[in-house]
């Protein structure tokens, strides 16, 4: 896994910002080295973004968590 430059984690948020039609969406580095690059929706976190580069090509994956207790009451 390789480390994203500042201008890579704007970039991608903006990026994540159109596809998801998220304005409220942020991609933040993360607080020291060797730590996650970190997705929030409206200042909470919400998963992490993993930069991998394979054969020159540059790819990102997106892992999501999403709570039981966050979702709405069964019908």
């Amino acid at each position: 896994m390789a480390a994203m430059s500042s201008s890579e984690i704007s970039r991608l948020q903006v990026c994540l910002r159109r596809l998801l039609g998220s304005p409220g969406l942020t991609v933040n580095a993360p607080p020291r080295a060797g730590l996650s690059v970190e997705l929030a929706v409206n200042g909470e976190v919400v998963g992490t973004v993993h930069r991998d580069e394979d054969e020159g090509e540059v790819s990102y994956a997106v892992h999501m968590t999403v709570l039981e207790e966050d979702l709405p009451a069964p019908k």
